[in-house]
């Protein structure tokens, strides 16, 4: 696919756009004694998150994370060892992965969730004898 002069001149405008609305990262750091990294942007905000709420860098080992570095933009950070981009607009905006890795770590946490109506519908459950008993390999006659 070629880019035309066109296609480049508004990339360019939507990068400067971009640039405008949203503070620039001046330092990316992994505290270790936190557990978190941490950047700092042109605003005076710091941003800390636990890398395991964050897709890509879910396993990451801490010297995985001690060399991130700040993309040349200014608009996100780069994990070399993990070959991992973060978005820092995203990042404000509250998006630690994709839709659907965000979608399955919500799924997750809400099936870990226990409420008094979850411990009596098992009960109930339990009374009527539990699941069936998966039959593998074996047809009905």
């Amino acid at each position: 696919m070629a880019i035309t002069d066109t296609d480049f001149a508004a990339a360019n405008q939507r990068g400067a756009a971009k640039k405008a609305a949203f503070p620039e990262a001046l330092n990316v750091r992994y505290d270790k004694r936190a557990a978190r990294v941490v950047i700092t942007l042109a605003s005076g905000l710091q941003i800390a998150f636990f890398p395991r709420d964050v897709q890509g860098l879910e396993k990451a080992h801490p010297e995985e994370l001690a060399d991130a570095v700040i993309s040349p933009s200014g608009l996100g950070v780069h994990f070399p060892q993990l070959d991992v981009d973060l978005d820092i607009p995203a990042l404000l905006e509250g998006f630690l992965g994709s839709k659907r890795w965000m979608a399955a770590q919500i799924g997750r946490a809400g099936g870990k969730t226990s409420s008094e109506a979850k411990a009596v519908a098992a009960r109930k459950n339990g009374q009527r004898g539990g699941r069936p008993k998966k039959v593998s390999g074996l047809l009905p006659i």
